[in-house]
């Protein structure tokens, strides 16, 4: 079930674990700021109905996995709420690919899909969070500062506070921060350097964070996940 808050529909469940915050004056300001971009005639993505949509896909409950991205991406057609992942026919981003390239030697019988949408993923409990919701057009980390790390954080506390044994992938500087908002004593975390071009080989090829996901499921007696997208 949805719901409207502030004109953005999501999911029933995280909104009850979110009330709070969308009642902060730090996200009235988010949704004013994006309204002015809006009359502003600035392009934003992802657009308005795919904001939450790590949100709409996942509910609080289902949650059990967590991959941690930074910003939407910033062409056209590409964000769609969910981080890493791309609508099929898009073209595959680079850090996308390393995914699958790890995927290939981790998994058994995970072969390279044509495609960058994540979905599948997020309806087997994969909740895939961008810090930031929105950016604009042609412009990367342009909506970093407008609230929007303050939601996420309040997000992450919450699945590690009301939650147990998530299994948290954070990959990069910027996700690795991350772990301070994290409880380690009731949660897993997997980190590396981020699956970018510029990085992948310095230690993402070869950590085996998806193998390592699923042997840790199915020790508390959870359904692994099927990587295959």
């Amino acid at each position: 079930m949805s719901v409207k808050v502030t004109n953005v529909n999501i999911e029933e469940s995280w909104k009850k674990v979110l009330m709070h915050e969308f009642q902060q004056p730090y996200f009235a300001t988010i949704k004013q700021f994006l309204i002015n971009e809006k009359k502003a005639g600035k392009i934003i993505y992802p657009p308005g109905p795919l904001i939450f949509n790590a949100f709409n896909s996942t509910p609080f409950p289902d949650v059990k996995v967590v991959i941690l991205g930074q910003d939407p991406y910033h062409g056209p057609n590409q964000a769609m709420g969910l981080s890493f992942s791309v609508p099929i026919g898009e073209k595959i981003p680079s850090s996308l690919r390393n995914i699958y390239k790890e995927l290939q030697t981790d998994i058994d019988g995970f072969t390279m899909p044509k495609h960058g949408d994540l979905t599948k993923w997020t309806n087997q409990g994969v909740f895939l969070l961008n810090a930031f919701l929105t950016v604009r057009h042609k412009q990367p980390a342009s909506h970093q500062k407008i609230g929007w790390q303050t939601f996420t954080d309040a997000v992450i506390r919450k699945l590690s506070e009301e939650r147990e044994g998530l299994i948290f992938l954070l990959w990069g500087s910027f996700a690795k921060k991350k772990k301070t908002l994290i409880d380690t004593s009731k949660h897993h975390i997997f980190e590396s350097v981020h699956p970018s071009g510029l990085s992948a080989h310095r230690g993402f090829f070869g950590s085996k964070p998806f193998s390592k996901t699923n042997n840790i499921l199915i020790q508390q007696g959870k359904k692994p996940i099927n990587w295959q997208v």
